[in-house]
């Protein structure tokens, strides 16, 4: 099979799988709250924490073996060994996931869910990832609105979730950006955030989830060089910095708004204090989430000149995958597990975000 048809082929399969087998086990709606309001549409903007397909077949990593073991059982335009984050929020809306913009024509009945906009390797500026970036991201929604694919009163009754969790920082370290010269981006990258949002706030959309940045100096990217035993301080206080000014411009739109309803209009997802939770439950009686790995990724290059989903030149496995992925949290540099996303969802930081988004 040619590369041409290998595409086509993945194409129909991931068509295929959108449109007949992609319930992501979510039926069932949140009754244990009565004030959660009927939320009937998610669109989400942003990254690979979020993204679930958009990223283009030929050349992205989510689209390769081993990527999708778990879920749906072979790659599907996901950073993961199975679902993401946007999955999850999915499910605790009570919908299923809203389907790829990419595959927006195979999907009529689908466009029900809301949309996903995400673009794995993207920022609120241009990265190093030759795809769309935020304000692109929401060009594309804006367009969909304007030729009405979604009307005003879908929206009256709509979530929008924004990730951002870092790809404008490695790309400012990548491209020769100093620590130092990190301080001075951080408020630039933040505040066209916050351009973003109040962007699509104005598009007509109610209520907004944005992810804080996770502890980027936890992440097997930057533990590997002490054999996953140690977190980068100096990486996690440029993120708590990125995440002071985020919890402050935020507090302030929220109270710029007037409240028509209970809860905040804007929600911060804490992916922060989610993910250090986890890591400092390692070892406790809490099995909930004692994985037995949780610095160390499932799927990793056998060398740094690879990483999860190599080949080379003859289609050799250049990687090698962990036995249980359940057991890891991470599943490789960057990105959590199936498992690793579920903890997080499940944890008492996320519980207590969700509630309020739903409030």
């Amino acid at each position: 099979m040619g590369p041409a048809q290998f595409a086509f082929f993945f194409l129909c399969s991931a068509i295929f799988f959108l449109l007949g087998s992609e319930v992501v086990e979510s039926t069932s709606r949140h009754h244990h709250h009565h004030h959660h309001r009927r939320h009937e549409k998610l669109f989400v903007f942003g990254d690979s924490y979020a993204d679930t397909g958009n990223n283009r077949i030929s050349n992205s990593q989510s689209w390769k073996i081993p990527y999708g073991i778990t879920f749906p059982g072979k790659p599907s335009g996901r950073f993961s060994d199975g679902r993401v984050f946007t999955d999850f929020l999915a499910k605790s809306l009570g919908i299923r996931s809203p389907v790829a913009y990419k595959f927006r024509r195979y999907a009529n009945n689908h466009l029900k869910y809301g949309m996903n906009f995400a673009y794995g390797g993207t920022g609120v500026f241009d990265t190093t990832a030759p795809y769309p970036n935020m304000t692109t991201q929401i060009d594309f929604f804006e367009r969909l609105l304007n030729d009405n694919t979604f009307t005003p009163s879908d929206l009256q009754h709509s979530i929008a979730h924004v990730s951002l969790v870092g790809n404008d920082y490695s790309a400012f370290l990548a491209r020769g950006g100093t620590n130092q010269g990190l301080q001075n981006f951080i408020p630039q990258v933040v505040s066209q955030l916050v351009v973003d949002i109040q962007r699509i706030k104005k598009l007509g959309v109610k209520k907004i989830s944005v992810t804080a940045l996770q502890p980027l100096g936890c992440l097997p990217r930057s533990t590997k060089e002490n054999s996953f035993q140690r977190c980068n301080d100096t990486y996690n206080k440029a993120v708590m910095f990125h995440n002071l000014l985020l919890q402050q411009a935020i507090t302030k739109l929220n109270n710029q708004t007037t409240q028509d309803h209970h809860g905040s209009p804007i929600v911060i997802i804490d992916l922060y204090n989610a993910f250090l939770s986890i890591f400092q439950e390692k070892g406790t009686q809490q099995g909930s989430s004692d994985f037995d790995n949780i610095m160390k990724p499932c799927c990793t290059g056998i060398n740094q000149n690879y990483y999860c989903g190599s080949v080379d030149d003859k289609g050799n496995k250049m990687y090698t995958v962990c036995q249980d992925p359940k057991s890891y949290f991470f599943w490789d540099e960057v990105h959590p597990t199936q498992a690793g996303w579920e903890a997080l969802t499940r944890s008492t930081t996320l519980q207590a975000n969700l509630d309020d988004l739903q409030s």
